[in-house]
C-alpha cells in the first residue's frame, strides 16, 4: 500500500487563516506562521497555503507571510491562489514553496500546466479542483468556488494530467466544512481517471473518515483538512496512530 500523508491547509485571508463551510461564511483561526511551525513540528507530512481571495480579487499572492510560513517550516509546502503565469509559478518557488497549486489560471489559460511542467517538472505541478455537483454531475467551480465554468471536472482533471500535471487537489464544495466524510464518490472517479497522486480535500470532521478513505479508495495518496486540526478535534499524531492500528501504512 502506498505510504498515505496527511496534510494540513492554511486558507489565508488578509494574512490570516480562515475557515468556513461550502466555501462561504468566513471566520477568522490563527496566524498562519504560528499555524504553521505547529504543524511542521508536530507530524504533518506536508503544508498547503492558499491565498483564496488572490484570483477572485484580480492580485498576486501575498508574498511577505509565505516567505515567513516558508521560513518556519521543515516540511514540504504547497502554496495556490492567483497563480496565472510563469512569472507567478517563480515568484513563488522562489519564496519557499516546493510546488505550487494551480486552479483558477489554467482555466482562463488552459496552456499553463503544460508550461509550467515543461519549465519545473511535473512534480511541481499541482492542480487543484474545486468541484460540485450540479444536476448529478461533477463540474468544475474557479475563484473560490464562486464562479460555475460549466465544465465537466473528470474530464478537466484528464486534460490537466495529460499537459503535465503531477498532482490533484479534489476539493469538494459539497462536503467541504461539513465533517461528515471525504467525498468518496467523487474521489473513486478521479482516481478511476487519472494515475498521478490523488489528495482528497473537504468533509473531514474525525479520525474514522481518514480510515474510511484509505480503507476504501487505498488509490488516494493523501487526506487534507483544515478546521479539525485547527481547532485541536484530531491530533495528527494520534490520527497517525490510528491509521497505523487500521494497518494504513503512514510517514
Amino acid at each position: 500500500m502506498i505510504t498515505k500523508r496527511i496534510i494540513p491547509c492554511l486558507d489565508v485571508k488578509n494574512g490570516r487563516v480562515v475557515k468556513g463551510v461550502n466555501f462561504e461564511g468566513l471566520s477568522d483561526v490563527s496566524s498562519p506562521v504560528e499555524l504553521a511551525r505547529y504543524y511542521s513540528d508536530n507530524g504533518a507530512d506536508e503544508l498547503v497555503f492558499y491565498d483564496i481571495t488572490a484570483s477572485a480579487e484580480n492580485r498576486s499572492l501575498f508574498t511577505d507571510i509565505l516567505r515567513q510560513v516558508a521560513r518556519s517550516i521543515f516540511i514540504p509546502l504547497t502554496v495556490g491562489g492567483g497563480i496565472n503565469s510563469l512569472d507567478d509559478f517563480h515568484r513563488v518557488l522562489k519564496c519557499g514553496a516546493d510546488k505550487v497549486s494551480v486552479n483558477s489560471g489554467a482555466i482562463k489559460n488552459p496552456g499553463l500546466i503544460r508550461e509550467a511542467a515543461l519549465k519545473y517538472g511535473n512534480q511541481c505541478v499541482v492542480l487543484s479542483v474545486d468541484i460540485k455537483r450540479i444536476n448529478n454531475s461533477f463540474t468544475v467551480f474557479s475563484k473560490g468556488g464562486r464562479e460555475n465554468t460549466g465544465m465537466d471536472a473528470i474530464q478537466w482533471i484528464k486534460n490537466c494530467v495529460g499537459n503535465g500535471a503531477g498532482e490533484i487537489v479534489v476539493n469538494s464544495i459539497d462536503t467541504d466544512g461539513v465533517k461528515t466524510g471525504f467525498d468518496l464518490e467523487m474521489l473513486e472517479a478521479v482516481c478511476n481517471a487519472v494515475q498521478v497522486p490523488v489528495i482528497a480535500s473537504g468533509g473531514a470532521g474525525c479520525i474514522k473518515d481518514f480510515v474510511t478513505l484509505f480503507k476504501k479508495l487505498p488509490k488516494v495518496d493523501a487526506g487534507l483538512a483544515a478546521s479539525i486540526f485547527h481547532f485541536g478535534e484530531v491530533q495528527i499524531s494520534h490520527l497517525k496512530s490510528e491509521l497505523i492500528k487500521n494497518n494504513i501504512t503512514v510517514r
